[in-house]
């Protein structure tokens, strides 16, 4: 008996959000380090490629990694880190503070 597999929504969003998100730090490495080192530009895009499936490789969170390899990638060359921290791309410094000023209540029953 043949069965019709459908792929789960929920891990087929999963992946696309974090392509989508991958794309975009690639992205924004490559003009990192284009800025950096604009004659290496070719070089640049084939560290990233190669990091970025060595990325997938080890895990299903690969932008977490990627900076990182590119980094130590970018070291094995003989070249400087570049700076890669981008304020806008995390959250604001104190996001998780709680007001405390407001107070609470909760009626138990």
């Amino acid at each position: 008996m043949k069965t019709d597999h459908q792929p789960d929504p929920t891990k087929t969003v999963f992946l696309q959000t974090v392509g989508i998100a991958l794309g975009s730090l690639k992205q924004q490495l490559q003009l990192d380090y284009e800025r950096a080192y604009p004659e290496l530009r070719e070089v640049i895009h084939l560290v990233l490629d190669e990091e970025e499936s060595r990325a997938w490789d080890l895990t299903l969170f690969p932008h977490l990694l990627l900076p990182d390899l590119v980094e130590a990638h970018v070291a094995k060359l003989n070249l400087r880190p570049v700076e890669t921290k981008h304020e806008d791309i995390f959250a604001p410094r104190h996001f998780d503070e709680v007001e405390t000023h407001h107070p609470a209540y909760a009626l138990c029953g």
